[in-house]
């Protein structure tokens, strides 16, 4: 009876599979979904959150974010968002109101396009900054004639939302690449334990940055 116990759970070990394990999956086998019935972000119970703003990243922030080195490429087919100056600070002032009931947790979305010339078309239609609850109805939901593939990933206090976009009845995905090194370096990166450090990003108020914290292994 022992032994049969011990495999039973031995099997349940091996079936669970950690979100950071999307990464082993080939480009055929990403989950592409019209853009209407993909997960967007999800917000638990803190509603106040939604308010919260995120902005859109530059190449460099975005590289340093990964802990990419700047030497690299930038990626041309790819869109992404980052934690404003208020989202960071409202994060920390909520959770002290709260007495540490509030969340701490912020949100990076990162949008990889099939093209460039996508990428650049929908960037004129997109705000520069956008509250939270705006992202799903407005960026995820208001890409029409698109399919996506939705990677989450949580590192301590921040969570990043990652996205395929292609056109709705192509095949494959043209800039897998850019998106394969994404999520390798999002799955390398050691969690965050206090995301005041990204105020010291490019153009933003610098308080203290602590490089270790978003260090490859």
């Amino acid at each position: 009876m022992e032994e049969k116990f011990k495999t039973k759970n031995k099997n349940k070990k091996q079936k669970h599979q950690h979100p950071n394990d999307q990464t082993a999956k080939t480009t055929s086998d990403f989950s592409f979904k019209p853009s209407s019935d993909v997960k967007g972000l999800r917000f638990g119970g803190q509603f106040i959150v939604k308010s919260f703003t995120i902005r859109r990243a530059r190449p460099l922030e975005l590289l340093r974010l990964l802990s990419l080195p700047p030497t690299k490429p930038s990626f041309a087919s790819v869109s992404a968002f980052l934690p404003t100056n208020f989202t960071i600070l409202a994060h920390h002032a909520w959770h002290t109101l709260t007495l540490g009931l509030g969340t701490k947790k912020s949100k990076v979305v990162v949008f990889v396009f099939e093209s460039e010339n996508m990428k650049t078309a929908v960037e004129r239609l997109w705000p520069a900054e956008i509250p939270l609850g705006e992202v799903n109805k407005k960026l995820i939901r208001g890409l029409t004639g698109c399919e996506m593939a939705r990677f989450k990933f949580r590192k301590g206090c921040i969570t990043f939302y990652v996205y395929a976009v292609r056109r709705c009845g192509d095949l494959g995905f043209k800039c897998a690449d850019d998106l394969k090194i994404i999520l390798q370096s999002v799955v390398a990166l050691t969690d965050f334990i206090d995301h005041t450090a990204m105020l010291a990003m490019p153009n933003q108020r610098s308080i203290s940055y602590a490089p270790q914290l978003a260090v490859a292994h």
